[in-house]
């Protein structure tokens, strides 16, 4: 059996290019998609605040690359400087992704139960903790 690190690789990858692919008929990418999100959930949206909420899965150049192509696509505009917020045609387009994104996701999942994966995000969700928060004044191991 191969290392969960090997997995975790792996299905980060899988989920990308499979994601890439259903949405490149809109001109998005998962990363897009995250920070059309991002922009969504936030009325005060800034690009150091979205920078801030996707960092554990882009870096910096990837994002503000994901952020122009938004701003160039008329996903999102800039109501003030390094402010984001949602387009018209944004948001009206947000509903007809979502559904290819959920169709997506069934994708991924088919043959998981809900309890199978409750359990693999909390299992995932404990080991980075275990790795990243401080216990009892010993580092992690």
């Amino acid at each position: 059996m191969k290392p969960i690190g090997y997995w975790l690789n792996r299905t980060d990858q899988a989920l990308t290019a499979s994601m890439d692919a259903a949405l490149a008929d809109f001109g998005l990418t998962r990363l897009g998609w995250q920070v059309l999100n991002a922009v969504k959930d936030d009325p005060r949206a800034t690009d150091c605040a979205v920078r801030a909420a996707l960092a554990t899965g882009a870096d910096t150049a990837a994002l503000d690359s994901a952020v122009a192509s938004l701003l160039a696509g008329g996903w999102v505009t800039r109501p003030r400087p390094e402010g984001l917020a949602l387009t018209d045609d944004g948001r009206a387009h947000l509903a007809e992704v979502g559904a290819r994104v959920a169709d997506f996701r069934e994708l991924s999942a088919t043959g998981i139960t809900r309890e199978e994966y409750v359990t693999a995000v909390t299992v995932l969700e404990r080991m980075t903790r275990n790795l990243t928060e401080p216990r009892n004044g010993s580092a992690a191991r």
